[in-house]
């Protein structure tokens, strides 16, 4: 009896840490023995919210109480992957988003406006290259990046992929207040040791002019100009540990400065930095049918008075920044969700590789959670939802869930219903 429990510990312990070292790096990976990589992941989701979607619901909760909801057809995420191994330790990557959709204009001939041709944007949406960097390995311990760069601050700027969580569009607290995903150019050295994988990195500060009421600095690092400005200077900081087998513990934090940070630089703000601080930390748990994940951010921004008065000055001006009425000085975002595998109690289903997670999730933030910041409580949300996650394989997922956002008692919740679709894989 004591052999076959050793036995079968031999055989799962070492899958277990083999499948968490993959889950660590899959955007870096690239299929071992290819020169040339192909692969990526994508979204198609469908919401129906039962609420009222007027930019005035707040100011006038009861006046929306009773308004008709609304529904969306989205494709929140499509992504190539492509990587290349020159060899002797040079490899190459890449990664082209289409968020939404893309974006997409036309000219057209106005017959309204004498024959006129006329440029008209045909819909929203964004196409970034999220990664395009350049990485030389010296060793297992010693790697180092340079190009555009993820920054990996927070759990879901390190495992953004569609099955690296439970809900429909990924978790709603960090993709608030953080920039997600969080990319920029910069340099990055990471590597591993023993059962600590760690990285450290060296990127252009963020814009403060960026930054926003309801979003804290999840804007900060989009530049509306064709490249990074890089008057001020951050760095961020990963590291994680797989001691136990089935656990990933992360800690992940980001320091730099932002004010200045624009074009042209200011110059009023010489003694003004702008200091932002964030700090997070983060599991992953899979065994035993679970899969448990959970993270809490803090952050902090030094300087707000300057900053909202800079953003105030910027209102109804042709400005290419963001137009807001302030920012807080501090934010958080503390997330939870776990899921049970029903598949795993029926063995013709498990044997062939399927699985269905019934799951649930609880999201508590507030990007304006500084004092000076109460009349936009708004912000402060809960979160709670449930749902199902069916895999056939371990490339596909179809999501289902209902969530509910519950704001304070003078507010309107907003619940809601989302079915999606993702995939996520290497196709060479």
């Amino acid at each position: 009896m004591v052999k076959s429990i050793i036995l079968i510990i031999a055989l799962i312990l070492p899958a277990t840490i083999i499948a968490q070292v993959s889950a660590a790096d899959s955007v870096q990976n690239h299929v071992k023995g290819n020169k040339l990589s192909l692969g990526g992941y994508g979204e198609v989701a469908f919401s129906r919210y039962f609420y009222s979607d007027n930019v005035d619901r707040y100011n006038s909760p009861d006046t929306y109480k009773n308004a008709p909801g609304h529904g969306k057809f989205d494709i929140p995420h499509a992504v190539l992957y492509v990587n290349y191994d020159f060899g002797k330790g040079w490899t190459f990557n890449t990664e082209i988003e289409f968020e939404h959709g893309g974006t997409g204009s036309a000219y057209e001939k106005e017959a309204e406006e004498g024959g006129e041709w006329e440029s008209e944007q045909e819909k929203g949406g964004e196409v970034e290259l999220e990664q395009f960097w350049i990485q030389k390995s010296f060793a297992k311990w010693a790697n180092l990046r340079i190009g555009h760069i993820v920054v990996p601050v927070g759990l879901n700027n390190a495992r953004h992929e569609p099955l690296n969580f439970f809900t429909v569009y990924r978790p709603e607290g960090e993709n608030c207040i953080l920039p997600s995903t969080w990319h920029q150019t910069g340099i990055d050295f990471w590597g591993r040791y023993r059962q600590f994988r760690y990285e450290v990195q060296l990127l252009a500060g963020l814009v403060s002019d960026q930054f926003s009421t309801t979003g804290w600095i999840n804007k900060g690092a989009k530049s509306p100009l064709e490249y990074d400005i890089a008057n001020k200077y951050g760095v961020s900081l990963r590291i994680d540990n797989y001691s136990i087998p089935g656990l990933r513990l992360g800690v992940s934090g980001y320091y730099g400065h932002t004010v200045g940070n624009s074009f042209p630089a200011e110059t009023n703000s010489n003694k003004k930095k702008g200091a932002l601080a964030i700090g997070s930390v983060d599991f992953t748990f899979n065994r035993f049918n679970w899969i448990v994940r959970g993270q809490a951010d803090f952050g902090y921004l030094g300087d707000t008075d300057f900053i909202n008065s800079t953003l105030y000055n910027r209102i109804n001006k042709k400005s290419p920044y963001h137009h807001s009425t302030g920012v807080s000085s501090h934010a958080y975002a503390i997330g939870v969700e776990a899921g049970w595998d029903i598949f795993s109690q029926i063995e013709k289903l498990r044997q062939d590789g399927q699985k269905l997670y019934v799951f649930g999730r609880y999201d508590n933030y507030n990007p304006c959670s500084s004092s000076n910041m109460k009349k936009y409580d708004y912000c402060k949300i809960q979160r709670m939802a449930i749902g199902l996650n069916y895999l056939p394989m371990k490339q596909i997922a179809v999501k289902a869930e209902y969530s509910h956002r519950f704001l304070e008692s003078k507010y309107n919740n907003e619940p809601s219903v989302s079915i999606g679709i993702a995939y996520q894989g290497w196709f060479m």
